[in-house]
């Protein structure tokens, strides 16, 4: 489950709760299919995508749906955006989406999903449908998580690495071995609650890990002690001591 998700559970007295810390893109690289819950179709910052005929999409779809046939997916990849973690779901026919989801793999996509059930399982709990032509073009404008620092602006922090910021790496040992951002510190996030008060209260602290994951659950650590905290989502790739930080 995600790191809120997780907190949520343990503040309600779950004590086998687990946190994929490799986040979604992880959990989907071993193998898995992941489903998208049903607020998250609903009121997330989504790419919804309908991959039924277009027929049976005009009839009825999910609101915000964009209609992309399967039989044309391969041919719009222009259509999608370049964020890599762009949340991008689908549902359609038989085994449409599992197979729309393993295509947008080969094209570098992270954070895939396909919707329980498909449309008939939509319709039959009684969620909200479109009646009427969908979309055909994909147009999505991410927007960034509470307490979360645009890529952009995480790169120009680590070029002039100004006095009044810290950059915590919250890692752990094999992985920080292969490399660290410059001048950043580590704290890896088990420890980070116990060793809070080893980091200044006079300074921004800007939170990274191998994808956000864990850097998002060290952020709320470091507010709860009152620190001023931000977190990026970037996949971080390490090799030869060297380090970058990309989408």
């Amino acid at each position: 489950m995600s790191p809120k998700a997780a907190g949520l559970a343990v503040k309600m007295g779950y004590t086998q709760v687990k946190v994929h810390l490799q986040g979604d893109p992880g959990w989907q690289e071993s193998g898995r299919v992941l489903t998208a819950s049903d607020a998250f179709i609903l009121d997330g910052n989504i790419i919804l995508i309908d991959l039924r005929a277009p027929e049976l999409a005009q009839k009825g779809h999910i609101p915000g749906a964009v209609s992309i046939p399967f039989e044309q997916l391969e041919d719009s990849w222009e259509q999608f955006p370049s964020f890599a973690r762009a949340p991008i779901i689908f549902y359609g026919e038989g085994d449409q989406a599992a197979e729309a989801v393993e295509m947008l793999k080969t094209w570098g996509y992270l954070n895939l999903y396909v919707v329980a059930g498909g449309f008939e399982r939509w319709i039959k709990e009684g969620f909200p449908v479109t009646e009427g032509a969908p979309a055909t073009e994909v147009e999505w404008v991410r927007t960034l998580e509470e307490g979360e620092i645009a890529l952009e602006d995480f790169r120009k922090v680590l070029k002039v690495q100004p006095a009044d910021t810290l950059i915590l790496d919250v890692r752990g040992p094999a992985e920080v071995a292969e490399g660290m951002l410059p001048g950043a510190r580590n704290i890896p996030l088990d420890q980070l609650e116990s060793r809070v008060s080893e980091l200044p209260k006079d300074k921004k602290i800007l939170v990274y890990c191998s994808t956000g994951a864990r850097a998002s659950m060290a952020r709320e650590v470091l507010v709860k002690a009152g620190l001023d905290a931000r977190f990026v989502t970037a996949t971080l790739r390490c090799s030869d001591g060297e380090c970058s930080v990309d989408q």
